[in-house]
């Protein structure tokens, strides 16, 4: 059987293919498949981990009941209202 072939060429226009590929440098020649593999498997397992966490915490925040806390409207103080009116002119 063949060996399936696989050619990378990053875009070094683009941030992202750009910090790839400097960071694909520094992996050993000879190493370089297998750290793919290993990439691509573990982007692929923290995703699934992530469509879980966002699962469980759905259905804990569904037994959540959340109550509104009404917020107090602060009084300005006399005195800055004072102030205030004395830098406009009106008293």
């Amino acid at each position: 059987m063949k060996r399936p072939g696989f050619t990378f060429r990053p875009n070094l226009k683009k941030q992202e293919h750009r910090r790839a590929w400097e960071f694909l440098q520094s992996v050993p020649e000879g190493e370089k498949g297998d750290f793919l593999v290993r990439a691509i498997l573990a982007s692929k397992q923290n995703r699934g981990w992530e469509n879980t966490l966002r699962k469980v915490i759905r259905e804990e925040l569904k037994n959540v009941s959340f109550q509104t806390v009404p917020q107090q409207e602060e009084q300005i103080p006399k005195e800055i209202m004072s102030f205030l009116s004395s830098l406009t002119g009106e008293e």
